[in-house]
């Protein structure tokens, strides 16, 4: 059985907004949703006044919207994120119900709180959540949140950035492959990031902060480090690219940017991982079929 996956999207589209009008008159799913009526309300007078095809700055007005897609690029919830000073109020729906039990939410909140983190620099993420509403509430307590404050009404939970940081070193915080990562390589990766405006360099920062680090003489051969020669298996699409730093990158030498979506995916995994990523807004299967050269296992520490 695959594992699950979600990727969150802030493009919303007045077709997204037809699904989350058609979601909210669902009551199983509004049932603990304290401004379901609001939500409704506004999502309706968005799509009757305005025209234009995309939606997505009428639901960034007080905080941040994503649509939650499945692996099979099928919208399946939505993600929000409101922050006010240092801490971030995460509210999350599963719309269609058939979709619950499937661990699709656990895998949104770790989302969620990737972007509150390490974009939004959050340095707290709230969850309010009606004590009823019992499959929520375990659902953010498996991933770590802690209890914070409790009423007859809600159930306040609560994840710090410090806990979060040592979830994510620990391995607690994703369902992928560990991956490796060199000393040398996490330190010019991570002064890379502080230069870098990319919106990419979040997950860039979320990998580098999940993997194992290593002495670069200790790394195992088929690891993808930086100036490695791979060859992958995108979508079944059999293709041969070298990892490189922004300044190498080079697209007819096939001289990947780390900062690109397959160049971060594919850092830190070993020969026979796969992966499944967003590229060019849809998810793509990723395969690590063969490391060719990898420039630890042949002595050339200094590239």
């Amino acid at each position: 059985m695959a594992k699950p996956y979600i990727s969150l999207r802030p493009e919303i589209t007045r077709t997204h907004a037809l699904t989350l009008m058609d979601w909210m008159e669902d009551e199983r799913v509004t049932r603990y949703l304290s401004d379901a009526s609001s939500v409704s309300r506004f999502i309706a007078q968005a799509v009757d006044r305005a025209q234009l095809p995309i939606l997505t700055h009428l639901f960034n007005q007080g905080g941040r919207f994503f649509m939650a897609y499945d692996r099979n690029d099928i919208p399946v919830g939505f993600v929000r994120l409101v922050k006010s000073g240092t801490e971030c109020e995460i509210v999350l729906v599963v719309g269609d119900h058939d979709n619950w039990g499937r661990g699709l939410g656990w895998s949104a909140i770790r989302e969620g709180l990737k972007l509150a983190f390490l974009d939004m620099r959050a340095e707290c993420v709230i969850a309010k959540i009606h004590p009823n509403n019992t499959r929520s509430v375990k659902g953010f307590e498996s991933c770590g949140f802690l209890p914070k404050l409790r009423t007859p009404t809600l159930t306040h939970l609560a994840m710090t950035a410090d806990r979060y940081l040592q979830l994510l070193r620990e391995g607690a915080m994703t369902d992928s492959s560990r991956i490796c990562v060199t000393e040398i390589d996490r330190a010019r990766l991570l002064r890379l990031i502080e230069v870098e405006e990319e919106a990419q360099q979040v997950d860039l920062k979320h990998e580098i902060e999940r993997a194992i680090v290593v002495e670069p003489q200790h790394v195992a051969r088929d690891v993808v480090t930086m100036n490695s020669r791979v060859v992958l298996n995108l979508d079944d699409t059999q293709q041969e690219v070298t990892l490189v730093y922004p300044h190498d990158a080079d697209d007819p030498s096939r001289k990947l940017s780390i900062l690109s979506e397959v160049g971060t995916a594919i850092l830190g995994y070993q020969e026979g991982d796969s992966i499944d990523w967003l590229v060019a807004e849809r998810t793509r299967r990723i395969c690590v079929e063969k490391v060719v050269y990898q420039p630890e296992a042949f002595g050339d520490l200094e590239l």
